[in-house]
């Protein structure tokens, strides 16, 4: 991956978690962070990775602001940011945050576990 497109996806994810959370006045959106970005070679295509704090439902309406709003989101973009052709973004839940956090509460609960065996 050439170090423009590193710099642009590092620039669009920093414009884009501003926009979505100062600029967006969709109540639907809640605690939304972006994980990442991928750009495509011709940078036409945009893949936007985000987590969102809370429950399914939560999760289903922040994907439902975020494809209402993301027209807006582009349009604020090619402000920020200089593109020929600004590209088609597409958002897409990353589960990863949240299978981290699974992940860490097992080990913790093995660690509690595994402490108290040698008391």
């Amino acid at each position: 991956m050439s170090q423009r497109i590193k710099r642009l996806q590092e620039e669009i994810k920093k414009e884009a978690s501003y926009i979505i959370q100062h600029r967006v006045k969709d109540p639907r959106l809640g605690f939304v962070s972006i994980t990442g970005v991928e750009l495509s070679r011709d940078y036409a295509y945009c893949k936007i990775f985000i987590s969102v704090l809370g429950d399914e439902a939560a999760q289903e309406q922040t994907m439902e602001g975020l494809a209402k709003a993301t027209g807006f989101i582009r349009s604020e973009l090619a402000k920020k940011i200089r593109f020929r052709t600004v590209p088609q973004l597409s958002f897409h839940y990353d589960p990863s945050l949240e299978y981290g956090s699974k992940i860490n509460a097992i080990l913790k609960e093995l660690n509690l576990d595994g402490g108290s065996d040698g008391e």
